[in-house]
């Protein structure tokens, strides 16, 4: 695995600090210098500050992108071994007090280039020859000279196991973080997967309800349909009459208004069942008003009761908004009524579903209930009624979602979804749904 631009970069920011760090440095020692012996030798100035212009010129080179980090290695060991040689030279040979830089040469390389061994190798073994090129011309004996050259040979082997150890790291360092972003995109691959199941699942509810549904559009459409056209055909009779009023114009007016209501019936079923049939948008708000989606649910539920049940609304007056969507709040309350329209006509003997919702402000949430006259939820239904793909129906009545579907939507706005049998008889689903936060007032 190559190194990739960031990687390239915070090597060249980190070499390039190195270099100006070195001159830094080499501006301190001949501070000090200076300051400890009280003497200022020509040759050693001005090497030391030939040095430090060599050092700063590398750091604006590499800064300004003139060289890249690795090509710059070998020519910095080379520069570190001339200003340490130069620095014990002038500075009383092997008894200089600087002697020790030269162990320290195979250090500094691997800090100016921690990317590779050959600086340092290479700067290590320029520094062995140095130590007994020094130590030859100031006469030292063959035994010192051997340990120094030993001394060096053990600073360099360490210096090199650095560099190697540091590569290591940095390996493992890059290897963790590959193996962490490659995590995250599978977790993030999985969330995207679980939401588009999430929606395919709820987008089949939603057509199988629209199927429940739609058993009794024909019914409700057929009805006002009916009473319009025997209305429309009374009035062709009469417009055809010899011009000769068979009514009185109140009827007439009676008539109209009768026939303008049943063309609103039919309008106001297909306009709810298109709006219910609607997929939901990106942006949608997260809040809904209670009263009109209970209106529109009942609309929607008596297409599928008819003549055969009533649900009957107990609003409390004034109750703000909850934070549920206006499209998931209608069908959640559908299928709730839904639900309670069949359990009724399951019931033995047949009756006639009368279906209540309650609806009033406990606290901080809105509490609603929907209650029916039914025969109940079997003790051994109950614990499951929630569960996903979990239905008593027959076969081709229900998919097991219309419930799981309502508990999601419910916990995931921070409410809550509880079924429990009526003590008087029947099935009883309490929902809890909390209120918008109201702004605080402005100041007057």
């Amino acid at each position: 695995m190559g190194p990739d631009l960031s990687d390239t970069k915070a090597m060249r920011e980190v070499q390039r600090k190195s270099y100006f760090n070195g001159a830094a440095c080499l501006v301190g020692a001949l501070l000090v210098h200076c300051a400890v012996t009280w003497s200022l030798s020509p040759a050693l100035v001005g090497s030391l500050l030939f040095f430090i212009l060599v050092y700063v010129g590398l750091g604006l080179a590499l800064e300004r992108g003139w060289f890249e980090p690795e090509q710059l290695g070998v020519p910095s060991g080379l520069v570190g071994l001339l200003c340490a040689t130069t620095l014990v030279h002038f500075s009383g040979g092997p008894l200089s007090p600087y002697f020790h830089v030269f162990g320290a040469l195979p250090f500094m390389l691997a800090l100016f280039t921690p990317g590779s061994q050959l600086p340092t190798l290479v700067s290590g073994g320029a520094a062995l020859l140095a130590v007994l090129l020094v130590g030859v011309l100031a006469q030292v004996p063959p035994s010192t000279l051997v340990l120094q050259a030993f001394s060096s040979l053990a600073l360099l082997w360490l210096a090199l196991f650095g560099t190697r150890v540091y590569r290591r790291m940095i390996a493992a360092q890059q290897e963790s973080h590959q193996s962490r972003l490659q995590v995250l995109e599978q977790l993030a691959e999985s969330e995207r997967l679980r939401g588009r199941a999430e929606r395919e699942r709820a987008e089949v509810e939603r057509l199988v309800l629209m199927g429940q549904l739609a058993a009794g559009v024909a019914h409700e459409v057929n009805n006002p349909l009916a009473f319009v056209k025997a209305n429309l055909s009374f009035l062709r009779g009469e417009a055809n009459h010899g011009g000769i009023p068979r009514m009185e114009p109140w009827e007439l007016c009676e008539l109209l208004e009768e026939t303008l209501q049943g063309v609103v019936r039919i309008q106001q079923i297909v306009t709810d069942l298109r709006g219910f049939s609607r997929s939901g948008q990106l942006g949608e708000a997260e809040e809904g008003v209670l009263e009109e989606a209970l209106h529109e649910a009942r609309r929607l539920a008596s297409v599928r009761l008819g003549r055969e049940g009533e649900v009957a609304l107990e609003i409390e007056p004034e109750l703000s908004a909850v934070r549920l969507s206006q499209r998931h709040m209608v069908q959640v309350m559908v299928n709730l009524l839904l639900n309670a329209a069949d359990a009724v006509e399951a019931a033995h003997p047949p009756r006639h579903a009368h279906i209540t919702v309650s609806a009033r402000r406990e606290g901080q949430a809105v509490c609603l209930r929907v209650e029916d006259n039914g025969p109940g939820i079997p003790p051994e239904v109950l614990p499951h009624i929630f569960d996903a793909f979990f239905t008593t129906k027959p076969p081709g009545r229900g998919t097991g979602l219309g419930l799981a579907l309502c508990s999601e939507y419910v916990s995931r706005a921070g409410g809550t979804l509880h079924a429990e049998n009526r003590p008087e008889g029947g099935a009883r689903f309490v929902m809890r749904l909390p209120l918008v936060a109201q702004p605080p007032p402005g100041p007057s």
